[in-house]
Parts: C-alpha cells; structure tokens; sequence
C-alpha cells in the first residue's frame, strides 16, 4: 500500500481562524486602550488568526457618556487607531475595532476594519438603542442610508452599514460587520450582507450583563449563524468599563452554522479563536434551494491579504462518528427519537395498508436486530399483538450456534412469532439446477443463499397477508454491500437512512433500556463481528468478517457523511480523516478505503435506483426519491483522478 503524499504547503480546504477579543481597558484613555487593542491584534497574529473583532467602542470605552461629544476624546481615539495601523503594517490579519468617529455634524459609533496598516472601512451602527439604560441617541447618529467618504486617522475611507470587505486571495473570505443591537433587532443589516456574499459576521458589540442575558445572547448568536449559513464572531466589552450603572462580562461567541464554536468564559477578558469552515458555509447556500443571494450589489470593499493558513496546525476537531451524538445525554435522546421516527413511519405504513402482520429475516446481527426491535414498537403503537411479527431465522452454510441463538432468543424474549427454516437443501438443489460446482464459493455461492432467504421471506408475507421488512442500514447501501433482488429488496425498510455507526448506538441503547434477558442479548449482538454469514465458519466462529472485505465502518460512515452532507472533495476528506483518526488508521489505509468508498459508491449507485420505501431520520440518505439522485451511469474518474495526484505530490 502506497503512502500518500502531502506537499510542505498544505491547501486550507477553506478552513480561516476568527477570533474574538475582550481588552482590559481605562474609560477615556484611548492611548492605553490603543495598546491594549495593539497587543491582542499582535498575539492574534501569532496564533494565525486571519480575522479579530473587538467590542464597541473600545478604543475609548462604551460607557464614556457625554463625553463622546469631547473633541479631546474624540481626537485621542482617531489618533490611537492611526498608531494601530502603522503598527499592524506588517502583519496579515483583518481587525475589526470600536471607535467613534465624527463626520460633519454627526458623530458615528462605528468598527474601523483594518488590515496591513489600511483602514478598509468604518462600518456605522445602524440601529441604536435608546430604552432602558442605553442612550446612544443622545450621542450618535444612525448610519447614512448611502456610504459617505471619509478622511479617519490619516486615510480615505468608505463610512456605512453593510459594507462587504472582499478578500481577493481568498475568495470565499467576505466579512461582513454589524455592532451590537444591529443583531438584536427584527431585520439585522447582517442579513442583507449574508446574501450579499458575506461569510465571516463579526459583531463589535458592548452588551451588559443581567440575569438571563447570558443565554438568551447565545441563543441570537447561534440562531443568526444557522439563518444565514455563516459564522459569527460576537465580541462583547468586558473589564474596564465604568460600573456606575451597567456590569460588562465579556462574553464573547463565535458559531458556525448553528454550532458554538468558542465562548469565552464570564468576567475574564482576553482572546477566544476558532477555525471556521469557509467552504463548508458555501456549500451548505448551495444546496439550499431556499438561500437566495441579494438582487441588489451591496458597498464592496476589495483588499489583498497575504494571510496563509497553516493546515498542519488546525484547532478544529472533527467526531470520530458524525452520525453520533458526542454528548452522551443528548445520544440518548437522539436514539430514543430515532426509534420513533422508525417505528411510526412502520405503523402509518401498516395502518394505511390495513395489514396487521409482517415478516422479518432475523439473523443474529445488528441490523436484523435493530429491525426487528422497531417492528414490536410499531406494532405496540398500533395496539396489534406482537405475535403478528414472525421472525424468520433462515440457517445457511455460514450460520453458527452464536448468532442463530441470539436470534431465537430476542424473537422468544421479545413475543414474537418464531420460525426456524435452514436453506441448506433449497440452494443446494439451485446449485444442481444451474450447474453450479458448490467447492467454488464465489459471488454466485454466496448471492443464491441470500436470494433464497428473500424468496422465503415474500412468500411466507404472502401467507400471512403481512409486509417484508428491510433490515440493510445506510452503510451498506453507500457501500453496495447488498445482494441485488436479495437482501437488497423488501416491502418497507425501516433501516436505510440509518449508518452502521449509529445502529450500533441505538442497539446499545435498546439493551440499556429493557436490561435483563433481552439487554443480554443485545448485548451479544453488539459483542458479534458484521459478518453476512455466507461462507462457512471456521471452528464453529464467523469466517467471513464484512470490515475485512470492504473496510472499516467508522472510516466509510465518516467520507460518506462529508462526501452527502457537503460535497467536500476527496483531499479535503483525506486530510481530516488523517486528523481525525491518527493513531488508529495510517494515512496509508485511509488512502486505501477511501480510494475503495469511491470505487464501490459509484459502481453501486444501480441498486440505490430502485430501493423500497424507507423512512427519512436524518440529514443524509440515499433514497432516489428524496435526498439522492445520481445516475447509475455516472463516472468516478475526477474524483479517483483527484486522489492519485494526492498520491503522487510530494
């Protein structure tokens, strides 16, 4: 097996650093607040930040009152950011910081973005609260409906709301700013700039704290970056400002698309950062046929950034499991919501059918396992005895005592119907009446056991006037790793949006459910190596193991959920499986299953065509009715393409 390659300068996959920063200020010194904004900007770039946003008003305090009319004030703050941008000349890092400015006879709270010693733009406030302990309209004015030009701290500049600053080295960087109340209002500019193109939302923000804030504030944070497909980095004023009437805590959040990324802790200033996924927000508007750009071109501000993200030392962890919860309370209450998503699509399907019985291969596995579990749900939620369930174990030439006592030993715990029907003599009469020589077991050996396990089963549904039930889990379907008109074929398959990561959970979870006999037994099932038990055993144990053959579970459940949910190419998954699971796989056996997940997922596509009815549970599926349509025709080459000059870089 050849080791892939990796260049010294590794492509950042649209991964971008944010962070979000509270200074340690003095209201009304603007030179030492200077400094203090200085040296966070410095530390920041040290750490391969590309983007920092600081809170409102930093550079002289929000609480400064009346005194943001002082033309003393004033000047001292414009000549502070003068000095932050002569020093910040060499360093390739966008801030984005607090400062008011007055123009004519308006005064502006705005955010000054800065990058390599140039003021891009003052973006202004557009919304200013003035209820409760806030007044900013005895002080500012709302920004100008259409940019003005400016001259501030030595420069010409854009001054307005909605501003996209345009990176031209990065393409998919668009910065986007609001301050404070803009987010908390009906309509947020940072809406508009979204479908402007924006990307990266950063909010300068100076939000006192009182009870219940704290998560409301999180909550609007998070909410805004699920809305707008974007990531938001809230940065809140903290230590420093005046306590005459308002406490500051500096609670600062940056979240991506509905995730918190980063949140600082209360009352402790400082810097929080987080490695975005720039790419991944353009695909998720992508794919949203509901996310429609602006029909009206937004203020645009274009700037050249030498900033060069440092792949090998990215922040950002990647689950082992992306089906799974990682939170253990909230596994549980996925699993607990996923089996009645299971069992009610099963129960609407037998009610509207009117039948009252139906037929399930049991094997002993865990997908067998999991179906059969979802049918005495879905029968006890339609108030039918359990007995109408008939389990069928079908012992072939792979069968072993382990796997067939389990089955017959959940079916009994559980009050099913039991059956007990061996293959043996029927494939072997269809291996007479094909000429089929039975010493050679290959692909035809192994596909007329499970075709024949199909027949039994439709025709015992046919006897009692019930449904087959399909056990294959999404996984397999990905995978291929169906026999085509066997096992591949069912009336309704409870299983298909399910990944073999999260049967395993779920199953887990039924045992710590019912305990006893039946938590035992699942237990065993758990305990059992996937295997389709199609090859005769060796010494009484499981001789064929299907992650032998196709490879690793948790490797394949991983490129297929970034391979459905969001299109990333194959370098860009190779390189966060190697991230993700280093010290259990080689980057040279990830290469190997992730060149074979391509292989089989587009070679297979024919039998995802023309699956049975399934019921969606999650985000990703393969249902040529709902979310996958890809013809079976379709060519791997660009993709395989891809992964040999991965291999050959050097």
């Amino acid at each position: 097996m050849t080791e892939p390659q990796t260049k010294h300068t590794v492509p950042s996959d649209g991964f971008f650093r944010t962070a979000a920063a509270t200074p340690i200020i003095r209201v009304a010194d603007c030179k030492t607040n200077g400094q203090a904004v200085l040296q966070q900007i410095k530390n920041c770039a040290a750490q391969n930040v590309g983007a920092v946003v600081f809170p409102e008003l930093c550079l002289t305090g929000y609480t400064c009152g009346d005194l943001f009319h002082d033309r003393t004030l004033q000047q001292a703050a414009e000549a502070a950011l003068a000095q932050i941008l002569e020093e910040t000349r060499s360093l390739p890092i966008v801030a984005v910081i607090g400062v008011p400015v007055p123009c004519g006879a308006s005064l502006y709270n705005c955010a000054a973005v800065c990058c390599g010693g140039r003021l891009l733009g003052l973006t202004a406030k557009r919304f200013l609260p003035n209820y409760s302990e806030f007044y900013e309209r005895r002080w500012f004015t709302p920004a100008p409906e259409i940019p003005l030009t400016v001259t501030f701290s030595g420069q010409q500049t854009l001054l307005g709301s909605g501003i996209i600053y345009s990176c031209a080295e990065l393409p998919e960087l668009k910065i986007g700013v609001e301050i404070c109340e803009d987010l908390w209002v009906p309509a947020p500019p940072s809406i508009a700039m979204a479908q402007a193109g924006a990307t990266l939302l950063l909010n300068a923000s100076a939000s006192d704290e009182v009870i219940g804030k704290v998560e409301y504030r999180r909550s609007l944070v998070c909410s805004q970056s699920a809305r707008l497909y974007c990531t938001y980095v809230y940065a809140d004023a903290g230590e420093g400002e005046s306590t005459t009437d308002m406490v500051f805590a500096g609670h600062n959040l940056i979240a991506e698309n509905g995730t918190q990324l980063a949140a600082s802790k209360l009352f402790e200033s400082g810097i929080i950062t987080a490695d975005t996924d720039l790419e991944r927000l353009l695909q998720e508007r992508r794919r949203a046929t509901t996310w429609l750009d602006s029909p009206k071109p937004a203020p645009e501000v274009p700037f050249s950034f030498s900033y060069s993200f440092d792949r090998s030392h990215l922040e950002r962890r990647f689950a082992r499991t992306p089906f799974v919860p990682q939170d253990t309370g909230d596994l549980a209450e996925r699993c607990e919501r996923i089996l009645s998503l299971q069992a009610n699509g099963l129960k609407t399907r037998l009610k509207h059918t009117g039948i009252h019985a139906a037929v399930v291969g049991i094997s002993g596995g865990l997908d067998s396992t999991l179906a059969l579990l979802v049918m005495a749900r879905a029968f006890d939620l339609l108030g039918l005895p359990r007995s109408g369930i008939t389990a069928v174990s079908m012992p072939g030439f792979g069968t072993t005592g382990r796997t067939k006592s389990n089955a017959e030993g959940l079916s009994r715990a559980l009050g099913v119907t039991f059956r007990e029907i061996s293959i043996g003599a029927a494939v072997h009469q269809h291996f007479a009446d094909i000429d089929h020589d039975e010493t050679v077991q290959d692909v035809t050996y192994e596909n007329s056991q499970a075709r024949e396990r199909t027949q039994i089963l439709m025709d015992i549904a046919n006897q009692e006037s019930g449904l087959v039930i399909g056990t294959g889990d999404l996984s397999e379907l990905a995978l291929g790793w169906a026999t085509y008109n066997g096992d591949h074929m069912s009336m309704y398959g409870v299983n298909a949006s399910i990944p073999k990561t999260l049967v395993r959970h779920l199953v887990r979870y039924a045992a710590r459910s019912f305990g006893g006999e039946i938590g035992r037994i699942l237990l065993d099932v758990l305990d059992t190596p996937v295997s389709p038990e199609l090859l005769p055993p060796k010494d009484g144990k499981i001789a064929q193991k299907t992650e032998e053959v196709v490879g690793p579970y948790e490797l394949h459940d991983y490129f297929l959920y970034y391979v459905l949910r969001f299109g990333f190419t194959p370098a860009k998954i190779f390189r966060m499986a190697v991230d993700t699971f280093e010290g259990s796989y080689s980057p040279a056996e990830i290469f190997h299953w992730l060149k074979n997940f391509y292989h089989r997922f587009f070679r297979q596509q024919f039998k995802r065509s023309c699956l049975p009815d399934s019921p969606k549970v999650g985000s990703v599926t393969l249902s040529p009715r709902g979310d996958w349509r890809m013809p079976s025709d379709a060519s791997a080459r660009i993709w395989m393409d891809e992964l040999e000059q991965l291999n050959s870089e050097k």
